[in-house]
């Protein structure tokens, strides 16, 4: 069915992603490679792994090589991650150079089901500027979801707080019943302007809830210098965190989305909007998700989580980069 929208804006997409880091004993399972020990948590790493540019099929888990902090995990991977229910937050930036950008999100709201799939899922609108707005809380029911978008459009503001929104989205994720995968879909420019809430704080909420956050920026900067980033001279937390911050100072929707595992597009016209959504439509539903049981002995702080698969050392594979142990902190702003 297709929905159709006055204004023109966003809907939705189902992203790679996992639920929050879970308590709990599963019904024993030959094929689980590991036990899970009650009150055991657990870290999902959702992972695409493309060799050519072409997704690879087919993987087991034994094929895969997880690291915490450079130390090998015995993990396990879900045959069946699309049955899982899906909570999204959709956060549309409504603010700044957002507003000359809407005119080229018309193809998004006919596109809903191919992003979120045939999965359980309920459905959260954020738009924001200087601070998030709840346009429509949490919904399973796509009809109110469509007609709430008519309520997602341009705002009359000069901030675009994007990283205040992602640590909201993050929280009424955490706050979720339903241990559904726990996913944001972000539509921004690529720099932050007047964010409160400390980047340590948005690092630390997602790598503690699990969320994934695929990321569609537009005016997009040149350089786009944070790719590749890693903490550099052992694994240290804290070089980790300061080279995580220092990336997302620079790219903040890029930066999300690859410490979350999630995808990160980006557009300047509507035919490459278009074609970002189908991209992120085909990637979304196309990944493995591994998982493995946080050691005992973890220290508190950022882990760095590292994917590979031996058998094709030059594929390229996206997946979660960081996770983190201990209590979260309570919410700390900027001085």
């Amino acid at each position: 069915m297709r929905y159709l929208i006055a204004t023109a804006l966003l809907s939705l997409l189902a992203s790679p992603n996992s639920t929050l880091a879970q308590t709990g004993t599963p019904a024993p399972d030959q094929e689980q490679p590991y036990t899970i020990q009650a009150n055991a948590k657990i870290v999902q790493v959702p992972t695409t792994v493309e060799v050519k540019g072409q997704v690879l099929y087919g993987l087991k888990a034994d094929q895969f090589r997880v690291e915490d902090n450079g130390v090998p995990q015995q993990i396990k991977l879900d045959e069946d991650s699309d049955a899982q229910g899906l909570s999204l937050v959709v956060l549309l930036q409504c603010s700044r150079s957002a507003i000359a950008e809407y005119s080229k999100l018309e193809a998004l709201p006919g596109m809903i089901e191919s992003l979120v799939g045939g999965a359980p899922r309920e459905i959260a609108l954020v738009r924001y500027g200087s601070h998030p707005e709840l346009v429509q809380p949490f919904s399973r029911n796509l009809d109110e979801v469509n007609a709430a978008m008519a309520r997602m459009g341009p705002c009359d503001d000069d901030k675009a707080a994007t990283i205040d929104a992602v640590s909201y989205a993050a929280s009424i994720l955490a706050n979720r019943r339903d241990r559904f995968r726990r996913a944001v879909l972000l539509i921004s420019e690529t720099r932050d302007h007047g964010s409160t809430v400390k980047e340590e704080r948005v690092i630390e909420q997602l790598g503690r809830t699990n969320t994934v956050v695929n990321a569609i920026a537009f005016s997009p900067i040149k350089s786009e210098v944070v790719d590749d980033w890693h903490s550099g001279g052992g694994f240290n937390p804290l070089k980790l965190l300061f080279a995580a911050v220092q990336a997302l100072r620079q790219n903040a929707p890029k930066t999300i989305s690859r410490l979350s595992g999630g995808q990160y597009f980006n557009f300047t016209t509507k035919k490459g909007f278009e074609e970002s959504v189908q991209l992120l439509s085909n990637r979304v539903h196309n990944y493995y998700l591994l998982s493995f049981v946080v050691p005992n002995d973890a220290t508190d702080g950022l882990h760095e989580i590292t994917v590979s698969v031996p058998e094709y050392p030059n594929a390229k594979i996206r997946a979660r980069r960081t996770y983190w142990v201990g209590d979260v902190k309570q919410p700390a702003k900027k001085n």
